[in-house]
């Protein structure tokens, strides 16, 4: 499970000294020859050059760069009746999601593990967007996408060509891509709500999410006897909790957090206790702590907790 890994997000291999990994051969093209030489990456070729990423690719490195194919950047293509070639796509816009598929480091396929990683793209407050890896039953990165071929060499780094293109994912994305907080994604999406946080946490914020997990919800559920599942409560009572758990307006890494600092939700205040961890304490007497950190969205971060808070 990816919250395992609280707070990780950089993979524990990423080190180019690995004696276990295979080492380029002199004189082996780099990561932009090697795409170039491969004939289902021209269409990727073609949007590092139109996105002017050809020479930060040609640097020394090393970077680990997750390729798609010409089938995927189709598919990207289809998504959007106003995209019918690289060149309907807003520069910027595909710079941020060429540079998403670009993590710092050499990572070959047996590094890779449940966590979180930072890529070159920079979302909300200038801060590089997390991608997720997960590993179980299957690699899958960003929800989305998976390996085709892994491990191909170049002098600056590797390149797993994968089958599709990965957009850089907004909070909502960050949860519902994240298995660990299906329960939060079924309270944000229950039917009978008057608010439709959906939409609101997928605009472009920035928001600080304090994410809980499905443990944190079963915990609810279990704390009241008249709750046997998310839709036994009040709809205006889900409301109030959700709306606690959400910044508006701010993009909060951790290390912004101070001791005893109060912090406006738009649901109530709580106040950050660093005094034995990373902890929050709520106004109905919680003691919360914060498990996961700064997972970095383009529009957003999310710090996962282990209750659900309440106001």
């Amino acid at each position: 499970m990816l919250l395992a890994l609280a707070g990780l997000l950089v993979f524990a291999s990423c080190s180019d000294n690995d004696d276990d990994a295979p080492k380029p051969m002199p004189n082996t093209p780099d990561i932009v020859e090697k795409a170039v030489a491969t004939d289902n990456l021209s269409i990727l070729v073609a949007a590092l050059q139109a996105a002017d990423l050809v020479d930060a690719l040609k640097a020394d490195g090393p970077f680990t760069v997750f390729a798609p194919t010409n089938d995927a950047f189709m598919a990207l293509l289809n998504s959007n009746p106003q995209w019918n070639s690289l060149e309907d796509i807003d520069q910027e816009l595909l710079k941020t999601v060429l540079l998403f598929h670009v993590v710092p480091g050499k990572v070959m396929a047996a590094d890779l593990s449940d966590t979180y990683v930072s890529t070159l793209a920079l979302g909300a407050g200038n801060e590089a967007i997390s991608l997720q890896v997960n590993t179980m039953g299957g690699v899958m990165f960003n929800g989305n996408a998976s390996p085709v071929t892994t491990d191909v060499m170049a002098s600056n780094g590797v390149i797993h060509i994968i089958d599709a293109v990965m957009l850089p994912p907004t909070v909502v994305d960050l949860a519902v891509n994240n298995p660990a907080f299906s329960s939060l994604v079924a309270a944000l999406t229950r039917a009978d709500l008057t608010t439709d946080f959906v939409s609101i946490l997928s605009g472009d914020g920035p928001f600080t999410v304090f994410a809980p997990t499905n443990a944190a919800f079963d915990a609810l559920l279990a704390s009241n006897n008249d709750w046997n599942t998310l839709a036994d409560i009040p709809v205006a009572t889900l409301e109030a909790v959700l709306t606690y758990h959400v910044i508006s307006g701010a993009n909060v890494q951790s290390g912004a957090l101070t001791d005893k600092q109060m912090v406006t939700t738009l649901g109530g205040d709580f106040t950050i206790d660093l005094d034995s961890g990373a902890q929050i304490k709520t106004t109905s007497g919680q003691t919360v702590n914060i498990v996961i950190t700064d997972v970095q969205g383009i529009n957003g971060v999310v710090h996962a907790v282990d209750q659900v808070l309440i106001p």
